[in-house]
């Protein structure tokens, strides 16, 4: 074999050798900790200790979310009642009458505000789904979320999150046709489908007639506490009616 053609495969077997001998370097290398990259899909927790988003309010000791039941108001005031809530169609069953600020003994009401009087109708048509009534919002933002010392963007913000702290007992979400029911069984029912809810922190209301109100006590964190004040307001009555809706 010529001499220049036996150098040529003595290089070429070199750079084989060398090449084999890098892979096999590498594959025994220390594996090193590289950080991943969360993915799109992974939620990010909130740390303990971060500061919440929620709003906070000033001037009062807790909240009330009064859940009103639909259609014991259309029934109660028939052709005088909403036509938003009680005629458009939708079958509202437990909807948000309002989101109260109490004191201890008592509540504030009509408060002096730097806020404008009147909420702007889109902003109360955003709350259809749980306050059907553009009215009711801008009669419960002058007459209770003026004396939160809130906007009233962050009063809402509130009342939505209260809504998602409140769950609605599986038999009570619709408002379908049912017997005559004990007060205490749907207190009962509220208290069961919501861990840390005290029979002390929630009333349940009625007039003469109908069951109208679910009434649970929120601290300004939105944690349940008790309100022996508004607990006193709770039906003392045996059986009364829960429409369906019309």
């Amino acid at each position: 074999m010529p001499i220049g053609k036996l150098a040529r495969y003595a290089l070429f077997a070199a750079l084989i050798g060398i090449s084999i001998l890098s892979y096999l370097r590498e594959e025994n290398a220390p594996v090193k900790n590289v950080p991943i990259a969360p993915s799109s899909d992974t939620p990010i927790e909130r740390q303990a200790g971060q500061p919440s988003s929620l709003p906070s309010g000033t001037g009062f000791d807790f909240y009330v979310l009064a859940l009103s039941w639909s259609p014991s108001y259309c029934a109660a005031e028939g052709p005088n009642a909403n036509r938003q809530q009680c005629s458009s169609g939708r079958p509202y069953g437990f909807v948000v009458h309002g989101l109260w600020p109490q004191y201890e003994r008592g509540y504030p009401q009509d408060c002096d505000t730097s806020q404008p009087r009147n909420v702007p109708y889109a902003q109360a048509k955003q709350l259809s789904d749980i306050m059907p009534s553009p009215g009711l919002v801008t009669y419960e933002w002058r007459k209770h979320g003026s004396c939160t010392g809130l906007t009233q963007q962050d009063y809402f913000s509130v009342m939505r999150q209260a809504v998602k702290r409140v769950a609605i007992p599986a038999p009570y979400r619709q408002p379908t046709s049912r017997a005559p029911i004990n007060p205490q069984v749907l207190e009962q029912a509220f208290v069961s489908a919501n861990p840390g809810l005290a029979k002390d922190g929630v009333a349940v209301t009625c007039d003469s007639d109908y069951l109208r109100e679910v009434r649970v006590c929120l601290t300004k964190d939105l944690n349940f506490r008790p309100c022996p004040e508004v607990e006193r307001s709770s039906c003392r009555r045996r059986s009364v009616d829960m429409p369906a809706a019309q």
